[in-house]
């Protein structure tokens, strides 16, 4: 072969086939692990949806900081699926507005380049943002209430977006716990009033700072207002609604922050209600007010009162408190019918007029008579639990569990005890803890035990469901004693830390007895019986449920999917 020239060299690389083909990428793609780079500030965004809107009051000692000495911290950053820019992950939009100050200040190159550590968008991403720019504002310079409240709201969108389905506040609590920013569904419930209801009316004082309680009492107000207007209403015509007479109300002190106060608007609130349904002012004050005084009774200590049954006892009246019915539905048994059948007889022309007090008389005992076939025993309780209860319900804008309006619809037990069970399956928001549902736990597994004798059996423990079964002798002869251990360490040990179960806790023969002691036995020849009183099924049903909802919660915390959250 001959030798190139050197024209024919360069003319042979300059050749077409060297020549670039498709397309060239307008930019890199995202990167797919943590991965440090420097970005400039045409190229980093801030968050859209941050949830801090006014200053953080600490801007100006950030700035003094980093005008000193440089972004210590820088915040991290991603980028959605498609964008062509990058923007805050959590936290730092503060630090991004300060930057972009700096540098259009002085021009200096360590203001608009930034080394960042790039974050891959999750697949969660909206939510996980938003729930970090949540938790981190609240670590530097703390959001006001209604931000937070709106940042809270937002969350509540995404989730449902999310899910397909409307949240409860306690389901959105539980979520937004389990990413990381925790809020109590109390705090939901005055959060969403204050959006609903405060933040249309005086956007500038809650901008400006308005704290917690004193939002508390102005939804506190507003409640007590709308009781008012709902009682009065029905006898007085009036034009127009609480909610507009409210907002009108709250716009006229919508000024300088500073200069607010709740008990102005309140008597401005109180007066014009006044004028509308014609009644003295010092009336409506005092209706206000005496409803505020019960909620600060919440607060104390209640007076011990002696317990009144809510139901009255069946005649004759059961030998203990936690006597179990021998007739009615949770027996199983068709006496119930029967006992409420009277016999009929031909009624005199007095007795087929129409009577209205009769009539009211006889349909309160038949609701008596209905609501005594679903229960197993008496729940001890007083008119001022009650109404405590009441009160908080209304306070957490969540309804009360009311045993005698949703008998039919709930599941129809109750039982006594020491935690009274009106309802197997509702769990309170209060009992809603790690530490309160052991407690319940271990109580209903003693009581349980004690039934058949073994009192001093079950113990409570701070390790699995609460409840752990130590035998210091020899097994109990007789067979009931032996099938109920056997049940409750069977339920308690494998949820023990290794070495804690008690070896000589024989369950062996619980397969034979589990039926025995649930249902009873398959003939009356078969010998006593060892089957749970209907008390103490009530009872180990919810045990079970509230264990069930223990390991829920701690499988959560720890983002172990292994239990599946139930309803």
């Amino acid at each position: 072969m001959a030798d190139l020239s050197t024209q024919d060299m360069a003319a042979k690389l300059m050749n077409d086939g060297f020549a670039r083909r498709g397309p060239a990428a307008d930019a890199l793609s995202a990167p797919i692990v943590d991965t440090p780079m420097v970005v400039t500030l045409d190229e980093l965004h801030a968050y859209e949806l941050d949830p801090r809107i006014t200053r953080n009051p600490l801007y100006e000692d950030i700035k003094a900081s980093i005008r000193e000495r440089g972004l210590d911290a820088p915040p991290p950053i991603t980028r959605r699926p498609g964008a062509d820019h990058y923007i805050i992950r959590n936290g730092g939009n503060t630090r991004l507005a300060i930057l972009r100050e700096l540098w259009s200040e002085t021009k200096q190159e360590r203001f608009f380049r930034i080394a960042c550590l790039f974050r891959p968008w999750p697949e969660r991403g909206e939510i996980v943002a938003l729930t970090g720019h949540l938790a981190e504002n609240e670590l530097r310079g703390g959001l006001t209430f209604i931000e937070r409240a709106l940042g809270v709201e937002k969350a509540r969108e995404l989730y449902e977006q999310e899910s397909g389905k409307p949240l409860s506040q306690s389901e959105l609590a539980r979520r937004l716990k389990a990413d990381g920013y925790p809020v109590p569904q109390p705090h939901i419930s005055r959060m969403q009033e204050a959006v609903q209801f405060l933040l249309p009316a005086i956007p500038n004082i809650l901008y400006g700072g308005l704290g917690r309680h004193q939002i508390e009492q102005l939804t506190a107000l507003r409640r007590a207002g709308a009781r008012i207007w709902e009682a009065r209403s029905q006898s007085h015509s009036v034009h127009g609604d609480l909610a507009s007479l409210f907002q009108d109300v709250l716009a006229g002190f919508d000024e300088i922050p500073g200069s607010f106060s709740v008990q102005r608007a309140q008597d401005e609130l109180v007066g014009q209600m006044a004028d509308l349904f014609g009644v003295e002012y010092d009336t409506l004050a005092f209706d206000i007010t005496d409803s505020e005084g019960r909620w600060e009774q919440l607060n104390r200590a209640p007076a011990m009162a002696p317990a009144v049954a809510s139901i009255p006892p069946r005649s004759p009246a059961p030998d203990a408190a936690s006597a179990v019915p021998t007739k009615g539905p949770s027996t199983g048994g068709g006496d119930a019918a029967d006992a409420d059948r009277t016999p009929s007889t031909d009624p005199s022309p007095k007795e087929t007029a129409p009577n209205t007090e009769d009539d009211a008389q006889s349909a309160d005992r038949k609701q008596a008579g209905l609501l005594e076939q679903h229960i197993v025993s008496p729940a001890a309780t007083t008119e001022r639990l009650q109404s405590i209860q009441r009160l908080i319900a209304d306070r957490t804008g969540e309804s009360a569990p009311d045993f005698e309006r949703n008998v039919l619809q709930s599941i129809p037990v109750q039982a006594g005890g020491l935690y009274p069970i009106s309802d197997v399956w509702h769990i309170d928001q209060r009992l809603d803890d790690t530490q309160h549902l052991r407690t319940h736990i271990a109580q209903f597994a003693q009581e349980i035990a004690a039934e058949v004798g073994l009192d001093d059996v079950v113990v409570t423990d701070d390790d699995g469901i609460g409840f752990c079964c130590r035998l210091d002798q020899r097994p109990p002869a007789a067979r009931a004693a032996g099938a109920v251990l056997a049940l409750l360490h069977a339920l308690s040990a494998p949820r023990q830390p290794t070495g804690g179960a008690q070896a000589h806790i024989g369950a062996s023969h619980l397969a034979g007895d589990l039926a025995d002691l649930l249902l009873g036995p398959a003939s009356p020849a078969y010998g006593s019986s060892i089957r749970l009183t209907d008390s103490a099924l009530v009872k180990l049903f919810r045990l079970v449920r509230l264990a069930r909802r223990l390991l829920e919660s701690e499988a959560d915390a720890t983002g172990d999917d292994r239990v599946s959250s139930g309803p």
